[in-house]
């Protein structure tokens, strides 16, 4: 082929080149679900995923949490903005990620869980999940919406291997207090690693000795009276922004599922 003076000459491909469809990677050894915590209404999913866990492969980003439209079974946090639109659940599902719901609020009546199935009924599909502190709000959504998956909040504090066996009876996996990643004795005594959450980083609630927060924001998102919201004026406790795990400890023990928590300015999580 000339192109003006010159001749380009172009090999020819050989017949033993054959060209196979690629192998499918192995498993990751641990994946995460992540914290849409702060995310801007108008910001793209994925936009934001890049920004914030630009260092985590996507395929390694099991489920992304946070809220949807606004519902008074929201727990942990005050419901502020909806942070995850219905084109962003669409791309995440279409994507293979997971949403989780924090339906984590204390108190629920059955006439509240009722006024909800709507919004439970429109994001029921298997890959997306609920987080769940009430047990009754937990049984409800298993009778009525089977494809969800249940997670035992970290709210729900399960720190004995009997409490844990219990939690199993209705959940599908629990997520272990902050507190878990510092006792790998009592994490390589547990039985069915595999439905078992831990923190891959650690905010306020990892030293906090009273969590009020919890009990407050739950008061919060029901328009009620929370009183006060954090116990850090109430009593003093050793304070150490964000603390990063080690996971290797974790994964050779035979857990592979982290929640990470996405950093407020100040490298904080709560106040």
């Amino acid at each position: 082929m000339s192109a003006g003076n010159k001749h380009v000459e172009i090999a020819a491909v050989g017949d033993d080149r054959i060209f196979t469809q690629a192998q499918p990677l192995p498993p990751p050894a641990a994946t995460y679900t992540v914290s849409a915590r702060g995310k801007p209404p108008g910001v793209p999913v994925f936009a934001y995923l890049r920004k914030n866990y630009g260092n985590i492969p996507l395929r390694e980003i099991d489920s992304l949490f946070g809220f949807v439209e606004r519902s008074s079974l929201y727990g942990g946090r005050v419901f502020v903005n909806r942070e995850l639109s219905e084109r962003d659940v669409f791309q995440l599902n279409n994507a293979g990620i997971g949403v989780r719901l924090p339906m984590t609020n204390h108190y629920v009546e059955r006439d509240e869980y009722l006024q909800n199935k709507r919004l439970l009924k429109k994001y029921h599909r298997p890959g997306n999940s609920i987080i769940c502190t009430n047990d009754d709000l937990a049984r409800w959504i298993r009778d009525d919406f089977p494809d969800y998956r249940l997670d035992a909040s970290v709210i729900k504090n399960l720190k004995s291997r009997e409490k844990i066996r219990e939690a199993w009876q209705l959940y599908d996996s629990v997520v272990l207090p902050m507190s878990a990643n510092e006792d790998l004795a009592f994490l390589e005594a547990l039985e069915d690693k595999d439905k078992i959450t831990l923190f891959a980083n650690a905010g306020c609630a990892l030293t906090c000795p009273s969590k009020i927060c919890y009990v407050a924001t739950s008061k919060a998102n029901k328009g009620l009276d929370p009183g006060p919201l954090c116990s850090q004026e109430l009593k003093a406790r050793e304070m150490h922004g964000m603390v990063d795990f080690p996971l290797e400890p974790y994964v050779r023990l035979g857990f592979h599922r982290f929640k990470l928590l996405r950093a407020r300015p100040g490298s904080i999580t709560g106040f």
